[in-house]
């Protein structure tokens, strides 16, 4: 497999020049909120997005410092989700790390979360790139709405595979399609590129979600031993789906109590997952997630071959390949 490093390799310097120009976009003068920002930005992960937008950018041109600020935009909205997400799932830990809602508690990392967010929209006003504010907000919309339909949905336990996918294509994949799209829209006027950059960042980020989602169920050796944290969760994915539509009703039934159960004990959940394997769960997962992947690609086997159609194809085998 091609190394992210390998990947990175025909945008280096935008995102040796991103650094700063996201460092300061997360800057604040308020003594307490400058301390959050800091240890935020201190523990961030991978920036894929902005590896996205700066590939995207660079198929159909050079880019400039619109391709920093529709990245910054990008990255601000992804870290405002990501401390918003730790609220809405009571999580004490993001990346292995104490959450911004485990050592500030609920009502300053939403505060926060909202900062975060405001900062992006500011910076396209101020630039004046309404462009980028539509795609940003309609990748906040699109967010929320899969949000609370997972919420509805671990309450409900009335998940179906259209379910599912409306779920991850709006709360996950939004936010790659608009990474891909706003890269575009930093180098091109094309409304047609844009929107098929986004299809494709569509197709992409399902794939990415449906690997995330597998991990939950793989053994270890990969990522340790199986978690079963989305069972813990109350969390219906396209894994222990399968093995619900395999079941007679009896067991699927004696499934969802347990799903719905708040005492889990962790053989059932054990047990769980077990049969979940048994059941090709992941096999049938892993096939879903190369028809999104290979879908991606494609869609950008359409435009003429250079180093960045060439890397983000090899971006799309990263994201379905990777251990983590």
């Amino acid at each position: 497999m091609v190394t992210l490093q390998e990947i990175k390799k025909p945008i280096e310097k935008e995102l040796r020049d991103f650094e700063p120009y996201f460092r300061k976009s997360l800057r604040s003068d308020v003594p307490l909120l400058g301390t959050i920002l800091n240890y935020i930005y201190r523990t961030r992960g991978k920036q894929l997005r902005p590896v996205f937008v700066f590939l995207s950018a660079r198929l159909f041109g050079e880019p400039k410092e619109d391709a920093l600020l529709a990245a910054c935009s990008v990255e601000l909205l992804h870290t405002a989700s990501l401390v918003h997400d730790d609220v809405v799932d009571d999580s004490f830990e993001r990346r292995g790390l104490l959450s911004v809602k485990a050592l500030w508690q609920n009502k300053l990392a939403v505060l926060v979360g909202d900062y975060i967010l405001s900062k992006g929209l500011i910076l396209q006003l101020e630039k004046k790139r309404y462009g980028f504010l539509h795609l940003i907000s309609r990748a906040v919309q699109d967010m929320s709405e899969g949000e609370i339909l997972q919420i509805k949905k671990s309450r409900n336990l009335d998940m179906n595979a259209d379910t599912y996918f409306e779920i991850i294509r709006k709360k996950t994949a939004s936010l790659i399609a608009t990474s891909m799209a706003i890269g575009a829209s930093s180098v091109t006027s094309d409304e047609d590129l844009v929107e098929k950059m986004y299809r494709i960042g569509q197709d992409a980020g399902i794939a990415f979600q449906i690997k995330d989602d597998i991990f939950d169920y793989l053994d270890k050796g990969f990522i340790g031993k199986p978690t079963g944290n989305d069972i813990q969760e109350k969390k219906i994915t396209l894994p222990l789906l399968h093995l619900l539509n395999q079941s007679s009703l009896p067991e699927k039934l004696r499934i969802l109590r347990l799903v719905k159960s708040k005492n889990k004990k962790s053989e059932a959940v054990g047990k769980l997952v077990e049969k979940v394997v048994a059941s090709g769960g992941i096999e049938y997962s892993t096939q879903k997630m190369i028809h999104f992947r290979d879908k991606a690609i494609a869609g950008l086997l359409e435009f003429p071959e250079n180093e960045a159609r060439n890397a983000l194809i090899s971006l799309m085998h990263y994201i379905t390949e990777r251990n983590k």
